[in-house]
């Protein structure tokens, strides 16, 4: 929501904690407004306020609305709570959860019995006495335990991210024992590694910040996503901003580790990697992977790589260019921990691609896929997800690989029959205009050597992008024909086929998916409509009219032709009329012909075409069938190498010029309503029934004159 938007009432379920601690919900309105100022963090600050900071200001119309009283998400079924932005608040799911609103003391508040809201302050006591205050008791009992607790007790300025007990709760057993049964070293490092020697506010939680942590001064990763969470070492940051005498405490949901490795490391050790290893260093990418900065890794394991065909594994692992497009694809710009993917993300690979990463209740997807088998593998420029599926891009496919995704199958299995299938798998570059399968639904094609012929001209020399083709442009095809471009207001054609969908750009070849077979030219206008026997009457016009010639040389036409059912339907006294008077019989045939091309795919709902008459034609489309001038056009796109044909079974006729009151002057009638007005003035005076006519003819007249 924008700021400068009026406010909006909404209505929410809310669930609340009565003082015996049991939950009450009901139905509540609420009217949300832009907040007065804005904050950088999206969680509750330990200021009395209502909503979420940075985002909206939430008022309520019902109790218990009262101050120190913070609103969450909390998904329902589980402890999982989020202080979401607005976005989020009008979805009311995380990974296609329910969620419900939920309120709370805001932190440093407290309930009063038998007052609304969260009234008393708390005074700030230190760290470890804050511990347990917030949910973190066990962090609080390591801390004790591992004599940590004089020094967070004491003097000093300190930041700590403590885990919540439920997220020592979820460690393995195995790791849990080996940090408690030595927690003079290993469990005080651990404590150590989750503090920064300073107080970190959420304001400071700067994307990509690094903090220096407590244990060896070792890296602590900072990420602050657009939705408003907050990972530290890809642990989200469920509680922010406790204050204490001697720092500041913010809860999160795991216990995080040290990393000192880089992804490159990770490539380099992991077994399930093998396969990801050789390609890594075949593609010269080791250095990137071990480069500052940070990434993700979306990793193919060897599982991945063995579910691809075994010719087009060969085909990428040999081909440089395609596979180093291949492990781009796999590399997002930014570190995207799995915490921080709550609703569907699109994200910008390294290939310049997109891939739409978003999760599904506890599983992580990838374009609506489940396969992320493992994530969250923090390394000092990222993270790595071990993903199960190979995400090739069409820049590392085959014309055929391409097909399989689009609906062109039909047309693909056309030029495999036709022979025509080194022309779509090899090193060639090539631009495929494929026809949709709704082509063939009704109009099945065998293949023969026409058809071979016609779909060698739906192969156009040279890889080709549709948004570099301009009007008037000429294509060469494999079948030596020279195809024009159209480009209209609402399409983009080839000839009579106009692209259907975006095009695909293949490792060599470009895929256009077209709306119908395409025709090449074979001839002027003027030579169509000769071979063509529906037309014989026309020609005979059209000569007699001395029009041959126009109809012969170069240019662009555009012909709606009357087939000789149009002229037979004529009166008999009136064709012979017409056909005896060249100058009215060329006057109507230009009125049938337009000096620009206009295919049927560049008409969606009405065009106007100014005939070379003089007039305007009007070029409809209804239930996918042309008009013009109403009229239904009995054939479209009857293609010519100076412009198009389409065939009409009515002769048209120029809408009939208006009677003019002298020679070539149209009539004034400012001036006629003067001589009305001047008749009238003498005959008003004598019948006085007459003197409103006059008056309006009066006024009428000074209208028509400007006022005089």
């Amino acid at each position: 929501m924008e700021r400068s938007q009026a406010l909006h009432s909404v209505k929410e379920d809310i669930t609340l904690q009565n003082e015996r601690g049991r939950e009450v919900s009901f139905t509540a309105s609420f009217t949300l407004r832009p907040a007065k100022s804005a904050r950088s963090s999206q969680f509750p600050s330990s200021h009395p306020r209502w909503g979420f900071p940075g985002s909206q200001t939430l008022l309520c119309s019902v109790p218990p609305c009262s101050p120190n009283v913070c609103a969450v998400q909390k998904l329902i079924g589980t402890n999982r709570k989020y202080f979401t932005n607005c976005k989020q608040w009008y979805q009311r799911k995380i990974c296609g959860k329910s969620t419900v609103i939920s309120y709370e003391c805001c932190p440093g508040y407290e309930k009063v019995p038998g007052e609304k809201g969260c009234p008393a302050a708390l005074p700030l006591s230190n760290i470890y006495e804050t511990l347990g205050v917030v949910g973190s008791a066990t962090t609080q009992l390591y801390s004790d335990r591992s004599n940590l607790r004089p020094e967070i007790e004491g003097p000093g300025s300190f930041t700590i991210f403590a885990p919540s007990n439920e997220a020592w709760a979820s460690l393995s057993a195995e790791t849990l024992d080996s940090l408690v049964s030595n927690v003079n070293i290993e469990l005080l490092n651990a404590l150590r590694y989750h503090m920064v020697n300073k107080r970190v506010l959420t304001d400071d939680l700067k994307h990509g910040t690094t903090l220096n942590s407590m244990y060896q001064n070792l890296p602590i990763q900072i990420h602050h996503y657009p939705n408003g969470i907050v990972t530290v070492n890809c642990a989200r940051l469920l509680k922010a901003d406790h204050h204490a005498t001697n720092g500041v405490v913010h809860v999160i949901d795991k216990v995080i580790s040290t990393t000192t490795n880089s992804i490159q490391h990770i490539v380099e050790t992991e077994e399930s990697l093998e396969t990801l290893r050789a390609a890594v260093a075949a593609s010269d990418l080791n250095s990137l992977l071990e480069s500052e900065g940070q990434y993700t890794l979306l990793a193919p394991t060897n599982e991945a790589f063995e579910k691809i065909p075994r010719e087009t594994l060969n085909r990428i692992l040999g081909d440089p260019e395609a596979l180093r497009d291949l492990l781009n694809h796999h590399i997002l710009k930014s570190a995207m921990c799995a915490e921080a993917i709550i609703a569907g993300l699109t994200m910008e690979t390294l290939e310049g691609t997109t891939l739409d990463v978003g999760c599904s209740g506890e599983d992580l997807t990838l374009n609506g896929k489940p396969i992320i088998a493992n994530k969250d593998i923090l390394a000092t420029n990222g993270v790595v997800h071990f993903v199960n599926e190979l995400l090739i891009p069409d820049s590392a496919k085959t014309l055929f690989e391409l097909a399989q995704e689009s609906e062109v199958s039909e047309s693909m299995n056309l030029f495999r029959q036709a022979g025509l299938s080194s022309h779509l798998t090899g090193n060639e570059r090539v631009t495929l205009l494929a026809p949709v399968n709704d082509v063939f639904k009704d109009k099945p094609v065998s293949v023969d050597s026409n058809t071979k012929n016609l779909l060698l001209n739906h192969i156009v020399k040279d890889q080709l992008s549709s948004k570099y083709l301009y009007h008037g442009q000429k294509l060469q095809t494999l079948g030596d024909k020279e195809l024009r471009v159209f480009v209209y207001r609402n399409n983009l054609c080839i000839e009579n086929a106009c692209i259907a969908a975006h095009d695909k750009r293949g490792r060599f070849g470009t895929l256009f998916s077209v709306d119908k077979m395409l025709t090449p030219p074979t001839g002027s206008v003027m030579d169509v409509l000769k071979a063509d026997h529906r037309f014989s009457t026309l020609v005979a016009a059209i000569q007699s009219a001395g029009l041959t010639e126009n109809l012969n040389r170069p240019g662009t036409y555009t012909v709606f032709a009357p087939t000789n059912e149009a002229f037979r339907a004529m009166p008999q006294g009136e064709l012979n009329k017409l056909m005896g008077n060249a100058k009215e019989l060329g006057n109507i045939l230009r009125f049938h012909m337009a000096d620009e091309i206009l295919v049927s795919g560049a008409v969606s709902a009405l065009v106007r075409l100014k005939s070379m008459q003089g007039d305007k034609l009007e070029v409809s489309a209804k239930n996918h069938i042309i008009h013009v001038n109403k009229e239904p056009v009995a054939e479209s796109d009857i293609m010519a190498t100076n412009g198009v044909i389409h065939a009409v079974n009515s002769v048209l006729q120029p809408q009939a010029s208006r009677p003019q009151e002298r020679g070539d002057e149209p009539a004034d009638p400012a001036l006629e309503i003067f001589k009305q007005a001047s008749a009238l003035s003498k005959v008003s005076q004598r019948n006085p029934r007459l003197a409103p006519v006059y008056s309006r003819l009066l006024a009428k007249m000074k209208e028509n004159s400007g006022g005089f």
